[in-house]
């Protein structure tokens, strides 16, 4: 199967719904081959921009490229993308090959090459033996699948998907989204998946757009958004960072040293000078001990979930969420302990200062 590749071009995009701003300004490259994320709250706009895109909705102002093209004005029919919806969106009367060959026979294709495309593209999802099935004796997963294959067959620049998991329970989420990230980085196409779920951002994406209130408030690599978030909204939506204080003692080069709750860790400085300073600190930054050198506090709540023990503590740098994954059992409340800390899972945040 060959594959095309297109980049995704915004070029000062704004979409208003009559008074109502959805989007401002968007401006945004995505490479191609590249699988990237859109991400954030509900009504942060991501899934408007998903729209646009697809044709389905027109920008009030600004250009989309796609490949090159100025496709802005351009109906969804006449773009070379495709669209994977959370619904699925399956018809329910015709088997899964019908199904995958349907967009083909519609824009022309005879019956015969249709079916071989479709036969191909479900071998690539792993859907080998199953084309005569109708889509209500599939299993949940299989049914995404099914709907992956129908866009890929029409072998599109660009695959959009729309929240694609968002029907699946916990652990078939995680087995389809590798699936979905294994073909994309074996076919090479360009993808732009829409999700809320930061976990599945983070497993699937090369790089990911975090957007609030219709703009892009940071994009960057999975790793780049979680370990040097760029505002307390980035570092308490990527990982539910607890958000604490500090004060930054000196600054060498690029390397600052930082009293926390009375410990003293060194971190990249981001920046940032001497003074008081905001951080993100991940749940597992600290580890929980009875006694020793580090931040004093006291156990408000514990929770043991077999592999790990959650606690709440109360300190010195206020309540704050800790995962312990080296205690055999949690700490009774009212515990009194220390917390060591250690410095990955902890970074200033350069918009706090």
């Amino acid at each position: 199967m060959t594959q095309t590749r297109g980049a995704v071009e915004f070029r000062n995009v704004q979409k208003r719904f009559g008074q109502f701003t959805a989007i401002p300004d968007l401006s945004m490259t995505i490479q191609p081959g590249e699988l990237v994320t859109l991400l954030g709250p509900s009504g942060c706009g991501k899934t408007t921009t998903l729209r646009m895109l697809a044709g389905l909705e027109s920008p009030t102002q600004g250009q989309i490229l796609l490949g090159g093209q100025d496709v802005t004005r351009l109906p969804a029919d006449r773009r070379d993308v495709a669209m994977v919806f959370q619904s699925y969106a399956l018809f329910p009367h015709m088997s899964v090959i019908q199904n995958v060959a349907y967009g083909l026979e519609a824009s022309g294709l005879k019956p015969g090459p249709a079916r071989e495309r479709a036969e191909k593209t479900l071998s690539l999802v792993g859907l080998d033996g199953l084309a005569e099935r109708l889509p209500a004796e599939l299993s949940g997963g299989q049914q995404q699948r099914v709907a992956v294959a129908r866009a890929l067959v029409l072998e599109p620049q660009v695959l959009l998907l729309d929240e694609p998991l968002s029907n699946l329970d916990a652990r078939l989420r995680r087995k389809v989204r590798t699936e979905i990230r294994d073909l994309q980085q074996r076919l090479g196409f360009t993808a732009v998946y829409v999700t809320h779920d930061q976990e599945e951002a983070l497993a699937v994406s090369d790089r990911i757009v975090v957007m609030k209130d219709g703009v892009v408030a940071q994009m960057g690599s999975p790793r780049d958004l979680y370990e040097a978030p760029e505002s307390e909204f980035i570092a308490d939506f990527i990982g539910e960072a607890n958000i604490i204080s500090g004060r930054i003692l000196s600054v060498g080069g690029a390397e600052a040293r930082v009293d926390i709750g009375g410990s003293v860790i060194t971190l990249p400085a981001r920046g940032l000078g001497e003074g008081p300073a905001r951080l993100a600190m991940r749940s597992n930054a600290a580890r929980v001990r009875n006694d020793g050198p580090g931040v004093t506090g006291t156990v408000a709540s514990s929770a043991y979930l077999g592999d790990h023990v959650e606690y709440e503590i109360d300190g010195a740098l206020g309540r704050i969420f800790v995962v312990d994954d080296e205690s055999d059992s949690p700490l009774p409340v009212g515990a009194p302990v220390t917390l060591e800390l250690r410095p990955r899972g902890l970074a200033l945040i350069p918009e706090a200062q």
